[in-house]
């Protein structure tokens, strides 16, 4: 028995001499929630697609359910696309049942499971209301409610996140749990850790086209260099900036930039001057510094977007 619902292998694709993604390989375990991360026109749209049979590859293979074409098993995927789109002149019930009907569903019972989903996720004041008279982000739930009523066995979602408030945002977590909890198994795609930290099992990192990570969010986390930042409280000497911080070679100053060695890693990180410190140790050593500063409560921060793993 194969336990993987999604192997991709070695996916290319060029458009002209651009190469928007460079030999991307995925296997989702069957079951799991599994996250691709990655910045805005990192590849990760047109991975998925690929993936999905929607466009072809220039080199490449992909197999759904341990071996099956992925256009012969459409009828058991469910997609939402980064590009959203329904009838505005539509109901919502309506338009859930016709996205279901699409994959096979029958009709009515398209919209018993309308009515059910919307009743569940807080949105039955709007079962009968048209499309055009929607807020974005309550249109993009309708859509994604389309995508799973059929009861798919592998839910694909393209940057589900994006538009929703943090409302929104909580419900589409809670419904992602609970397919996982069905049985299906879910890929998703977002440029914001923070969901995949929440969400996944496993996950991988592209940047720059190509794969750059696969495993679970803890060995991501390892790897990533930490950021640490530091604000001075007023500008002082220019020189006493570096002084704060642990001495060469573990420290470098460059025009507007620290880079540093964290006692929690082995990898350089690097940080702006404005920003807020928080390892301990960097703390002990502002103590030290003769120029005013202003010292965080022991929060670190980092970007949103992952950075792929550096080689030193």
């Amino acid at each position: 028995m194969n336990d993987f619902s999604v192997e991709a292998n070695g996916l290319t694709k060029y458009f002209g001499n651009y190469k928007a993604v460079d030999h991307v390989s995925l296997a989702v375990p069957t079951g799991s929630i599994y996250g691709v991360l990655g910045p805005n026109g990192a590849g990760k749209t047109t991975s998925l697609r690929m993936t999905l049979g929607i466009i072809d590859p220039d080199a490449g293979t992909s197999r759904l359910f341990g071996g099956q074409r992925p256009q012969s098993v459409r009828h058991r995927i469910g997609y939402l696309p980064e590009e959203r789109g329904l009838y505005p002149g539509m109901k919502a019930r309506e338009a859930i049942a016709f996205m279901g009907a699409l994959r096979g569903l029958d009709w009515s019972e398209g919209r018993r499971r309308a009515a059910g989903f919307m009743t569940e996720l807080g949105l039955e004041r709007v079962i009968d209301e048209k499309i055009r008279k929607m807020s974005k982000g309550m249109a993009q739930m309708i859509q994604l409610i389309g995508s799973i009523v059929h009861a798919p066995d592998l839910i694909v979602l393209d940057e589900p996140f994006s538009g929703l408030d943090p409302v929104n945002q909580e419900r589409l977590e809670m419904l992602v749990r609970r397919e996982r909890d069905r049985g299906a198994t879910i890929l998703f795609s977002t440029h914001v850790m923070a969901h995949a930290e929440r969400l996944c099992d496993r996950i991988a990192i592209i940047a720059r086209s190509a794969r750059r990570f696969e495993g679970t969010v803890d060995e991501a986390r390892a790897l990533l260099p930490m950021q640490v930042r530091y604000t001075p409280r007023t500008a002082g000497d220019p020189a006493a900036l570096p002084r704060t911080f642990p001495p060469a070679p573990n420290c470098a100053a460059m025009p507007g930039i620290l880079r540093f060695r964290t006692p929690m890693s082995n990898r350089c990180s690097r940080a702006s001057p404005r920003a807020v410190m928080a390892s301990p140790a960097c703390r002990s050593a502002a103590r030290r510094c003769t120029t005013p500063s202003s010292i965080s409560s022991g929060r670190s921060t980092r970007d949103s977007t992952p950075m792929p793993p550096r080689t030193p």
